[in-house]
């Protein structure tokens, strides 16, 4: 609440009220009487005593509900403080609230007097068109950013991954893919500009969302930029220092059988397809792929090929339907006594993985299974939005209840991410809840099928 107007009607009225005896002809006070001072002899009847009162009350509430946030922003591409870079402060609290305006100082420095302390706040530092953010959690009093120089193209910046989810039913083709770009450059830049990360997607697929995540920050929503060459997508988005995961999911029909292009732009480490044993994989050419175990998806199989290159042949047909599904839902379907994580049901075993031989999924286990929980969430895209022959045999209105169920879920565990990002909840308390809503989701994601 703002005092200030009121604090000026007050000192209006303390000036007209403090002393209202009219002058003699020397310009002499005639003798203060009792009423006068009383107040009786203010035209406005307040005491200037209950005034002043008041004022300094005010005064001093405002003062004591303000908070302060200091800092400072550094040039982590020259060592040195950056100056002349605007910084705002966002409160969290509520949405994506600005709560103020600055610019660095000579030394890097800047300032922030917000009222509320008990909100999380953003500080969110602009410099060279490219944006960096630090958190502020309730308390805090001082915050140091890190920003780098911008170019449109940086030596050091390559991809290094592109992992692959393929979900079949209901006459839909699900493909969610992630990909891993690292920025190694010396000195570290940033790179930024309009086509910074490109993509395929089959004719007739249909884009349902994609995301941006920097390494250790929040995932963000973008939208792909379609290029001339017609199924070619652009991500317009810097690519920082550190890594980088792409995630964009689309969907097309399905006939119960596909031929799948990759379409490499860029030459990787690893391209990683990933789908339930229930769909059958068979390679255009042999001696590409490997099969892998992926990690904690006991009912998944990955096939990896090492190194590919632009213009590689990776095709691949599929054929079949299935759903990829987590651990614990792979457990509570299993019969009692069952290993289901150590069974391997692949046709002839499998190549499985070497003796003391590297994997190389071991080092995408993180993006692997951050993308398969994005998997599980999106899950219902073809179950829910887009099966419309199983919601035509639906045959009572109790078949929109999973669908509701899904999306509240689904809303549910981007309220709690968000949470925890903004520190509103212990971790603890973050992984006991989302135990908890991931094994309901997988639950509904069973019952809709």
């Amino acid at each position: 609440m703002k005092f200030g107007g009121f604090k000026n009607r007050c000192w209006q009225r303390l000036q007209e009220c403090g002393d209202s005896r009219p002058r003699l002809s020397a310009g002499r006070r005639p003798a203060r009487t009792r009423r006068t001072a009383e107040g009786g002899g203010c035209p406005h009847g307040i005491h200037r005593n209950y005034l002043l009162t008041i004022v300094l009350l005010l005064a001093a509430s405002t003062s004591l509900s303000a908070a302060t946030i200091t800092g400072t922003v550094t040039n982590r591409t020259t060592n040195k403080p950056s100056a002349g870079d605007e910084v705002i402060l966002i409160k969290l609290a509520a949405g994506m609230e600005e709560a103020g305006h600055a610019t660095t100082d000579a030394q890097g420095r800047f300032s922030f007097k917000f009222d509320d302390d008990n909100a999380p706040h953003l500080v969110r530092a602009v410099h060279q068109g490219v944006t960096y953010h630090q958190p502020a959690p309730p308390g805090t009093k001082s915050v140091d950013v890190q920003v780098f120089d911008a170019a449109k193209k940086v030596a050091g910046v390559n991809a290094i991954a592109d992992l692959m989810y393929l979900q079949a039913a209901g006459g839909q083709l699900g493909i969610t893919r992630i990909f891993a770009v690292n920025n190694t450059s010396s000195p570290p830049r940033t790179q930024m500009n309009d086509a910074n990360f490109e993509f395929y997607v089959p004719e007739g697929a249909e884009i349902e969302e994609a995301q941006a995540q920097t390494e250790g920050g929040k995932s963000v929503k973008i939208d792909p930029t379609p290029q001339i060459e017609k199924g070619r997508y652009a991500f317009v988005f810097p690519l920082r220092p550190g890594k980088t995961e792409f995630q964009v999911s689309y969907h097309m029909p399905y006939a119960g059988k596909a031929t799948v292009d990759p379409r490499l732009i860029y030459p990787l480490q690893h391209f990683v397809a990933m789908m339930p044993r229930s769909i059958a994989f068979a390679p255009a050419q042999s001696g590409v792929y490997q099969d892998k175990q992926p990690p904690d998806l006991p009912d998944a199989i990955a096939e990896v090929a090492s190194n590919p290159q632009p213009g590689q042949k990776l095709v691949f047909e599929i054929s079949g339907e299935g759903t990829l599904r987590d651990q614990n839902e792979n457990a509570s379907n299993a019969p009692e006594g069952t290993a289901t994580a150590t069974t391997d049901n692949r046709p002839g075993g499998g190549l499985g993985r070497p003796i003391d031989a590297p994997d190389p999924l071991d080092k995408y286990r993180w993006p692997i299974l951050g993308g398969f929980g994005a998997v599980l969430l999106a899950g219902a895209f073809y179950t829910v939005n887009h099966s419309k022959s199983l919601i035509a045999t639906a045959a009572t209105p109790a078949s929109s209840r999973p669908a509701a169920l899904l999306e509240g879920l689904k809303e549910e565990l981007f309220q709690l991410e968000l949470e925890h990002k903004q520190g509103q909840i212990s971790d603890p308390e973050y992984a006991k809840a989302k135990a908890a809503l991931d094994e309901t989701l997988a639950r509904a994601i069973k019952r809709n099928r």
